[in-house]
Protein backbone atom coordinates (compact mmCIF):
# COMPACT_ATOMS: atom_id res chain seq x y z
CA UNK A 1 0.00 0.00 0.00
CA UNK A 2 1.59 3.47 -0.90
CA UNK A 3 0.43 6.64 -0.35
CA UNK A 4 0.85 9.81 -2.85
CA UNK A 5 0.42 13.25 -2.92
CA UNK A 6 0.02 14.32 -6.43
CA UNK A 7 -0.28 18.22 -7.93
CA UNK A 8 -3.83 18.81 -9.99
CA UNK A 9 -5.89 21.10 -11.44
CA UNK A 10 -8.82 21.65 -9.15
CA UNK A 11 -11.40 24.60 -9.58
CA UNK A 12 -13.89 26.01 -7.69
CA UNK A 13 -17.02 27.02 -8.37
CA UNK A 14 -18.79 29.52 -6.34
CA UNK A 15 -22.75 28.32 -5.85
CA UNK A 16 -24.15 30.80 -2.96
CA UNK A 17 -22.92 32.51 0.09
CA UNK A 18 -20.62 31.29 2.49
CA UNK A 19 -23.00 30.13 4.97
CA UNK A 20 -25.49 27.83 2.51
CA UNK A 21 -23.51 24.96 3.48
CA UNK A 22 -23.36 22.89 0.03
CA UNK A 23 -23.33 19.21 1.74
CA UNK A 24 -24.33 16.69 -1.04
CA UNK A 25 -24.01 16.73 -4.79
CA UNK A 26 -25.13 14.38 -7.53
CA UNK A 27 -24.89 14.60 -11.20
CA UNK A 28 -27.40 14.92 -13.47
CA UNK A 29 -27.57 13.11 -17.46
CA UNK A 30 -27.46 16.35 -19.22
CA UNK A 31 -24.60 17.02 -17.33
CA UNK A 32 -25.36 19.48 -14.36
CA UNK A 33 -24.71 19.62 -11.12
CA UNK A 34 -27.29 19.47 -7.95
CA UNK A 35 -26.41 19.89 -4.92
CA UNK A 36 -28.14 20.45 -1.12
CA UNK A 37 -27.80 23.81 0.69
CA UNK A 38 -28.07 22.43 3.93
CA UNK A 39 -28.24 25.98 6.08
CA UNK A 40 -30.61 27.27 3.81
CA UNK A 41 -32.94 24.84 2.91
CA UNK A 42 -32.47 24.97 -0.69
CA UNK A 43 -31.61 22.89 -4.05
CA UNK A 44 -28.68 24.25 -6.47
CA UNK A 45 -28.55 23.81 -9.67
CA UNK A 46 -25.06 24.19 -11.85
CA UNK A 47 -23.97 23.93 -15.00
CA UNK A 48 -20.40 22.70 -15.37
CA UNK A 49 -18.90 26.04 -16.51
CA UNK A 50 -21.89 28.32 -15.95
CA UNK A 51 -24.02 29.96 -12.76
CA UNK A 52 -25.84 28.36 -10.74
CA UNK A 53 -29.96 28.57 -10.30
CA UNK A 54 -30.96 28.00 -6.47
CA UNK A 55 -34.71 26.66 -6.23
CA UNK A 56 -35.33 27.97 -2.24
CA UNK A 57 -37.60 24.81 -0.96
CA UNK A 58 -41.09 24.97 1.22
CA UNK A 59 -38.81 25.54 4.49
CA UNK A 60 -35.37 27.53 5.26
CA UNK A 61 -34.53 25.28 7.97
CA UNK A 62 -35.22 21.73 6.53
CA UNK A 63 -32.11 20.88 6.58
CA UNK A 64 -31.78 19.20 3.05
CA UNK A 65 -28.61 16.88 3.29
CA UNK A 66 -27.69 14.00 0.82
CA UNK A 67 -29.49 13.72 -2.93
CA UNK A 68 -29.88 11.24 -5.52
CA UNK A 69 -31.10 10.71 -9.04
CA UNK A 70 -34.19 8.96 -9.17
CA UNK A 71 -36.00 6.68 -11.48
CA UNK A 72 -38.46 8.97 -12.29
CA UNK A 73 -35.91 11.62 -13.94
CA UNK A 74 -36.07 13.67 -10.70
CA UNK A 75 -33.96 14.23 -7.84
CA UNK A 76 -34.75 12.78 -4.31
CA UNK A 77 -33.09 14.07 -1.00
CA UNK A 78 -33.47 14.05 2.90
CA UNK A 79 -34.82 17.25 4.97
CA UNK A 80 -32.94 15.67 8.36
CA UNK A 81 -34.09 19.04 10.21
CA UNK A 82 -38.04 18.32 9.27
CA UNK A 83 -38.51 14.83 8.71
CA UNK A 84 -39.06 14.60 5.36
CA UNK A 85 -37.87 13.34 2.09
CA UNK A 86 -38.04 15.70 -0.82
CA UNK A 87 -38.19 15.26 -4.31
CA UNK A 88 -37.60 17.84 -7.24
CA UNK A 89 -37.63 17.81 -10.86
CA UNK A 90 -35.15 18.89 -13.49
CA UNK A 91 -37.62 22.07 -13.79
CA UNK A 92 -36.72 23.08 -9.89
CA UNK A 93 -40.38 21.83 -8.88
CA UNK A 94 -40.38 20.50 -5.37
CA UNK A 95 -42.37 18.77 -2.81
CA UNK A 96 -41.99 16.27 0.23
CA UNK A 97 -43.03 13.50 1.91
CA UNK A 98 -43.60 13.60 5.71
CA UNK A 99 -41.78 10.49 7.38
CA UNK A 100 -44.18 8.56 10.16
CA UNK A 101 -42.19 9.34 13.37
CA UNK A 102 -41.13 13.02 13.79
CA UNK A 103 -37.26 13.05 14.95
CA UNK A 104 -36.19 10.09 12.38
CA UNK A 105 -34.05 12.48 11.29
CA UNK A 106 -33.33 10.73 7.55
CA UNK A 107 -29.69 11.13 6.09
CA UNK A 108 -28.81 8.77 3.79
CA UNK A 109 -30.93 8.02 0.63
CA UNK A 110 -30.00 5.92 -2.54
CA UNK A 111 -32.46 4.67 -5.65
CA UNK A 112 -32.52 0.78 -5.01
CA UNK A 113 -33.06 -2.08 -7.43
CA UNK A 114 -36.13 -2.12 -6.93
CA UNK A 115 -37.27 0.93 -8.31
CA UNK A 116 -38.11 2.20 -5.10
CA UNK A 117 -35.91 4.87 -3.25
CA UNK A 118 -34.21 3.87 0.04
CA UNK A 119 -33.12 6.00 3.34
CA UNK A 120 -31.81 5.47 6.42
CA UNK A 121 -33.39 7.59 9.08
CA UNK A 122 -30.62 8.10 11.85
CA UNK A 123 -32.46 8.26 15.02
CA UNK A 124 -34.82 5.64 15.01
CA UNK A 125 -32.45 2.42 13.67
CA UNK A 126 -34.20 2.29 10.41
CA UNK A 127 -34.05 1.89 6.91
CA UNK A 128 -37.27 2.94 4.97
CA UNK A 129 -38.14 2.45 1.42
CA UNK A 130 -40.45 5.32 -0.47
CA UNK A 131 -42.05 4.83 -3.51
CA UNK A 132 -41.82 7.78 -6.32
CA UNK A 133 -45.74 8.47 -5.46
CA UNK A 134 -44.75 8.72 -1.75
CA UNK A 135 -45.89 5.82 -0.16
CA UNK A 136 -43.22 5.15 2.53
CA UNK A 137 -42.22 1.09 4.33
CA UNK A 138 -39.81 1.37 7.42
CA UNK A 139 -37.49 -1.74 8.33
CA UNK A 140 -36.67 -1.62 11.82
CA UNK A 141 -32.79 -2.46 12.61
CA UNK A 142 -31.31 -5.04 15.27
CA UNK A 143 -28.83 -2.50 16.66
CA UNK A 144 -29.77 0.12 18.81
CA UNK A 145 -28.58 3.55 18.57
CA UNK A 146 -26.15 2.38 15.52
CA UNK A 147 -27.18 5.80 14.03
CA UNK A 148 -27.73 4.49 10.19
CA UNK A 149 -26.04 7.36 7.66
CA UNK A 150 -25.18 6.66 4.15
CA UNK A 151 -26.79 4.39 1.94
CA UNK A 152 -26.39 2.74 -1.25
CA UNK A 153 -27.32 -0.21 -3.49
CA UNK A 154 -25.00 -3.28 -3.65
CA UNK A 155 -23.77 -5.13 -6.76
CA UNK A 156 -25.89 -8.54 -5.40
CA UNK A 157 -29.46 -6.58 -5.42
CA UNK A 158 -29.40 -5.92 -1.95
CA UNK A 159 -28.81 -2.25 -0.37
CA UNK A 160 -25.67 -1.33 2.20
CA UNK A 161 -25.64 0.87 4.94
CA UNK A 162 -23.29 2.57 7.66
CA UNK A 163 -24.36 2.16 10.79
CA UNK A 164 -21.76 5.03 12.29
CA UNK A 165 -22.43 4.11 15.91
CA UNK A 166 -22.26 0.47 15.73
CA UNK A 167 -18.50 0.74 13.97
CA UNK A 168 -20.56 -1.87 11.15
CA UNK A 169 -21.88 -2.10 7.67
CA UNK A 170 -25.28 -3.19 7.38
CA UNK A 171 -27.12 -5.19 4.73
CA UNK A 172 -30.58 -4.90 3.32
CA UNK A 173 -32.44 -7.25 1.10
CA UNK A 174 -35.95 -5.44 -0.51
CA UNK A 175 -38.29 -7.59 1.87
CA UNK A 176 -36.33 -5.89 5.09
CA UNK A 177 -34.10 -9.09 5.76
CA UNK A 178 -30.73 -7.23 7.98
CA UNK A 179 -27.63 -8.46 8.40
CA UNK A 180 -25.01 -6.62 10.05
CA UNK A 181 -20.81 -7.19 9.36
CA UNK A 182 -18.84 -5.31 12.22
CA UNK A 183 -15.54 -3.55 11.41
CA UNK A 184 -12.46 -4.45 12.93
CA UNK A 185 -11.36 -1.06 14.78
CA UNK A 186 -13.34 0.56 17.59
CA UNK A 187 -14.57 3.66 17.10
CA UNK A 188 -14.39 3.51 13.32
CA UNK A 189 -17.75 5.28 13.27
CA UNK A 190 -18.37 4.76 9.15
CA UNK A 191 -19.93 7.33 7.25
CA UNK A 192 -19.97 7.44 3.25
CA UNK A 193 -20.37 4.06 1.24
CA UNK A 194 -20.52 3.10 -2.76
CA UNK A 195 -20.36 0.41 -4.64
CA UNK A 196 -17.11 -0.37 -6.21
CA UNK A 197 -16.16 -1.28 -9.81
CA UNK A 198 -14.91 -4.56 -8.53
CA UNK A 199 -18.29 -5.55 -6.95
CA UNK A 200 -17.42 -4.97 -3.43
CA UNK A 201 -18.70 -1.89 -0.77
CA UNK A 202 -16.27 0.77 -0.09
CA UNK A 203 -16.90 2.75 2.98
CA UNK A 204 -14.75 5.53 4.86
CA UNK A 205 -14.07 5.83 8.52
CA UNK A 206 -14.55 9.23 9.73
CA UNK A 207 -13.75 8.46 13.22
CA UNK A 208 -10.58 6.13 12.41
CA UNK A 209 -9.39 8.26 9.48
CA UNK A 210 -9.52 4.79 7.10
CA UNK A 211 -10.55 3.88 3.76
CA UNK A 212 -12.68 0.57 4.23
CA UNK A 213 -13.64 -2.98 1.40
CA UNK A 214 -16.24 -5.16 2.03
CA UNK A 215 -16.57 -8.23 -0.08
CA UNK A 216 -20.30 -9.57 -0.83
CA UNK A 217 -19.52 -12.71 1.88
CA UNK A 218 -18.39 -10.13 4.38
CA UNK A 219 -14.58 -10.03 4.47
CA UNK A 220 -13.65 -6.54 5.65
CA UNK A 221 -10.10 -4.86 4.59
CA UNK A 222 -9.16 -1.55 6.10
CA UNK A 223 -6.68 1.26 4.96
CA UNK A 224 -5.23 4.09 7.11
CA UNK A 225 -4.85 7.15 5.53
CA UNK A 226 -1.54 9.36 6.21
CA UNK A 227 -3.29 11.27 8.29
CA UNK A 228 -5.56 9.84 10.52
CA UNK A 229 -7.58 13.03 11.91
CA UNK A 230 -7.97 13.19 8.38
CA UNK A 231 -12.22 12.80 8.87
CA UNK A 232 -13.17 11.30 5.72
CA UNK A 233 -16.97 11.65 4.93
CA UNK A 234 -18.06 11.21 1.41
CA UNK A 235 -16.91 8.20 -1.31
CA UNK A 236 -17.85 7.34 -4.83
CA UNK A 237 -16.99 4.80 -7.17
CA UNK A 238 -14.47 5.62 -10.10
CA UNK A 239 -15.69 3.95 -12.91
CA UNK A 240 -11.82 3.78 -14.19
CA UNK A 241 -11.47 2.37 -10.91
CA UNK A 242 -11.24 2.50 -7.11
CA UNK A 243 -13.27 5.28 -5.31
CA UNK A 244 -12.70 9.10 -4.51
CA UNK A 245 -13.55 10.26 -1.53
CA UNK A 246 -13.54 13.50 0.41
CA UNK A 247 -11.48 14.06 3.55
CA UNK A 248 -13.17 16.97 5.83
CA UNK A 249 -10.84 17.48 8.45
CA UNK A 250 -7.37 17.99 6.01
CA UNK A 251 -9.08 19.73 2.98
CA UNK A 252 -8.78 17.21 0.43
CA UNK A 253 -10.24 14.92 -1.90
CA UNK A 254 -7.98 10.93 -2.31
CA UNK A 255 -8.14 8.38 -4.52
CA UNK A 256 -7.85 5.07 -3.43
CA UNK A 257 -7.67 1.81 -5.57
CA UNK A 258 -8.84 -1.51 -5.01
CA UNK A 259 -5.68 -2.59 -3.71
CA UNK A 260 -5.44 0.02 -1.44
CA UNK A 261 -2.81 2.78 -2.89
CA UNK A 262 -3.88 6.21 -1.90
CA UNK A 263 -3.19 9.38 -4.20
CA UNK A 264 -4.48 12.78 -2.08
CA UNK A 265 -5.29 16.56 -3.60
CA UNK A 266 -5.21 19.48 -1.36
CA UNK A 267 -7.76 21.71 -2.17
CA UNK A 268 -6.41 25.63 -2.91
CA UNK A 269 -9.02 27.37 -0.42
CA UNK A 270 -7.98 26.52 3.13
CA UNK A 271 -10.76 24.93 5.71
CA UNK A 272 -13.33 24.61 2.52
CA UNK A 273 -14.77 21.64 4.86
CA UNK A 274 -15.52 19.07 1.85
CA UNK A 275 -18.15 16.73 1.95
CA UNK A 276 -20.05 15.47 -0.57
CA UNK A 277 -18.62 13.78 -3.93
CA UNK A 278 -19.85 12.70 -7.22
CA UNK A 279 -18.17 11.44 -10.55
CA UNK A 280 -20.00 12.88 -13.62
CA UNK A 281 -20.31 11.31 -16.83
CA UNK A 282 -16.82 13.36 -18.07
CA UNK A 283 -14.96 12.06 -15.66
CA UNK A 284 -14.84 15.14 -13.94
CA UNK A 285 -14.74 14.79 -10.07
CA UNK A 286 -17.01 17.03 -8.10
CA UNK A 287 -16.65 17.67 -4.25
CA UNK A 288 -19.36 19.91 -2.10
CA UNK A 289 -17.54 22.53 -0.06
CA UNK A 290 -19.68 23.46 2.94
CA UNK A 291 -17.78 26.80 2.70
CA UNK A 292 -20.04 27.83 -0.27
CA UNK A 293 -19.20 26.14 -3.84
CA UNK A 294 -18.48 23.46 -5.65
CA UNK A 295 -14.50 21.92 -6.18
CA UNK A 296 -13.93 20.18 -9.64
CA UNK A 297 -11.40 17.85 -9.83
CA UNK A 298 -9.97 17.29 -13.67
CA UNK A 299 -9.33 13.58 -13.84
Amino acid sequence: MTHHARARTVREHPLAARDAGPYGVTGGDDGSLWATLVHHGQIARAAPDGPATLYPLDSATCGPSLITPGPDGAFWFTRTQDDRIGRITPEGESESFALPAPGARPFGITAGPDGALWFTEMNTDRVARITADGEITEFPLPTRGGFPSVITAGPDGALYFTLNQADAVGRITVDGRVTVHALPTVGAAPVGITSGADGALWFVEIGAGQVGRLTVDGDVREFPLPRRDSRPHAIVADPAGGCWFTEWGANRIGHVTAEGDIDLVDLPTPDSEPHGITVTADGAVWAALENGGLARLAT
